[in-house]
């Protein structure tokens, strides 16, 4: 092709400013400190977020602000034929849900903040336009008019010649069409798209750091890859550079699967004559399946979707915690150093991630839920479980807010010291964990092994003397005084020494009225709990218990 300029002018009439004016004008550097990081999380409006790609926006928000920067939400919807109605704001809730929160971007379907936008790619077209017109005058980009039945003729010359496939040297039809073709191809209104002319050659090399896998050497790019497609709207790579370029972002998180892209993306700040930011590729979350691993499947695997974490009742910090431990290897040793500390303080550092993909582990994730939860105030565990039983279990709800001082009591028992009980793992467990507060939920749940007439001897000796207003030390003191009577011994250490002289030690005893109180073995502290529950309901549970060793 001849005369870039003219040609130029022909593909984009309305195009005025420069490259470098656009960004002169309206997106200036960004006024941070050195060291701080811009980064962005570029999802499509597909309506299905992954928890993947939880993960990849949890990196890239904790990346930003460690380091004083700016984390983008930035929406990419070149691809309309998978978009579905709501979907921007399915990702911005699906993030909001577990606490990951952008500084610039977009708020919903029609909302955004930050002076770097638009952030959604369908609006931006017209910067896209001013980097293609300049590529074209420096004879870099081209318009390339083939039909589809033309490429797939080219395709298959290539595979007969079995040549790498792809629109390049002399199978770049377009590339090197005398101007006068291209004008009467436009003046004849047939659809085209704009391609890189692209300098690079095959066995060429191109090399780069990776944040987090070190030096990556690849083949370079020599494909006329498409840069605008016939709408006008850029492809994922042309889009990329644009809009990272425009945003001032410095350090790109995503997935393994565009490192394959990256010569692409390399050549073309290149040619544009822009820096390219750091990129740090992130292996996907894995899962074992008979003896080996695979990828998380949204087909195959329910934990895939982030509202599997959300309906089961995962609080968002123990999901946030859990993708830590899977993000950088000595999250669990700062964790123990620092147990009141929230996550948000933990240093996060792209060179502590794992380069091979990591296993999702349920029962991790369960250990981590648990211990998040048990660090929560009674105040917290109140508001985060009637919070999702709202959602997700409305009767439930309805018994936990009827009386929210007897509900926060329920929660504080045995919360909070150096070793705080870890029996809610989600808040999908806190019916069954509280159930027998309420006399709606109520049940034997257990039987104990023990004779139901010595039993029975426990109940009618501790009937007179009970009462929930006692303190504790008044309280197990009246258990240790009915031991003897009974056959047990009031000292366990005693009992431990001489197990055949006793039926049982004061501990059994106060199994039995366990028992009958919250129809289980084990509880919290069982002072507390006949403390809150009081004396009527305590007593009628006795009595109840009694008929049924009597019945």
């Amino acid at each position: 092709m001849t005369d870039p300029i003219r040609l130029a002018q022909l593909l984009f009439p309305n195009v005025t400013q420069t490259p470098g004016q656009l960004m002169e004008q309206s997106f200036p550097p960004r006024p941070l400190k050195e060291g701080a990081q811009v980064t962005r999380f570029a999802p499509s409006p597909t309506g299905f977020l992954h928890i993947g790609g939880v993960f990849s926006a949890m990196v890239s928000e904790r990346v930003a602000h460690t380091t004083g920067g700016v984390a983008i939400l930035r929406i990419e919807d070149t691809d309309k034929k998978r978009e579905v109605e709501g979907g921007v704001s399915l990702i911005v809730q699906g993030l909001r849900d577990f606490g990951i929160v952008f500084d610039e971007g977009a708020q919903g379907e029609h909302e955004e903040i930050g002076a770097y936008g638009p952030y959604t790619q369908s609006r931006r077209a017209e910067y896209y336009h001013v980097f293609c017109k300049d590529l074209v005058e420096k004879g870099l980009a081209y318009p390339c008019f083939c039909t589809a039945d033309e490429l797939d003729e080219l395709r298959k010359k290539q595979e007969s010649e079995n040549v790498t496939p792809g629109y390049w040297g002399e199978y770049a039809l377009w590339r090197d069409k005398p101007i006068e073709e291209v004008e009467a191809a436009l003046a004849a209104g047939k659809p085209y798209v704009m391609r890189l002319r692209s300098p690079g050659k095959p066995g060429g090399r191109v090399k780069f750091k990776d944040a987090i896998r070190g030096e990556i050497e690849m083949e370079e790019n020599y494909v006329d890859v498409v840069l605008l497609k016939s709408d006008g709207i850029p492809t994922y790579h042309f889009a990329h550079v644009v809009d990272d370029t425009l945003m001032r972002v410095t350090q790109v998180v995503r997935g393994d699967e565009w490192i394959a892209s990256a010569p692409i993306h390399l050549q073309l700040f290149w040619l544009c004559g822009l820096k390219a930011p750091k990129y740090a590729h992130i292996s996907p979350i894995m899962k074992e399946e008979d003896g080996s691993k695979r990828k998380l499947s949204k087909r195959k695997d329910p934990e895939a979707a982030v509202s599997y974490f959300t309906e089961e009742g995962y609080p968002a910090d123990a999901v946030m915690e859990y993708l830590l431990t899977i993000g950088n290897s000595n999250f669990e040793d700062w964790r123990r150093q620092n147990k009141d500390a929230r996550y948000t303080e933990f240093p996060f550092k792209l060179n502590k991630m794992s380069a091979s993909g990591a296993l999702f582990d349920l029962n991790k994730l369960q250990s981590v839920s648990a211990e998040v939860i048990s660090r929560l105030t009674a105040e917290e565990v109140y508001a985060q479980a009637t919070a999702w039983a709202g959602r997700f279990d409305p009767d439930f709800c309805a018994l936990l807010t009827r009386d929210p001082a007897f509900t926060k009591r329920l929660f504080a028992i045995d919360r909070g010291g150096k070793k705080p009980r870890k029996d809610i793992v989600r808040w999908q467990d806190v019916k069954a964990y509280a159930a027998y507060f309420f006399d709606e939920l109520f049940a034997m749940e257990e039987q104990l092994d023990m004779e139901c007439e010595v039993q029975k001897q426990v109940i009618e000796a501790y009937l007179p003397v009970m009462d929930c207003g006692d303190d504790k030390d008044t309280w197990f003191g009246k258990m240790k005084e009915l031991c003897p009577a009974l056959g047990f011994s009031p000292d366990v250490k005693a009992y431990k020494a001489n197990p055949e002289q006793f039926k049982g030690h004061v501990g059994d005893v106060s199994a039995v009225v366990r028992m009958a109180i919250t129809g289980r073995k084990n509880t919290p502290d069982l002072h507390a709990i006949m403390a809150l529950l009081g004396q009527d309901t305590c007593r009628r549970r006795l009595q109840a218990y009694l008929a049924g060793l009597n019945g």
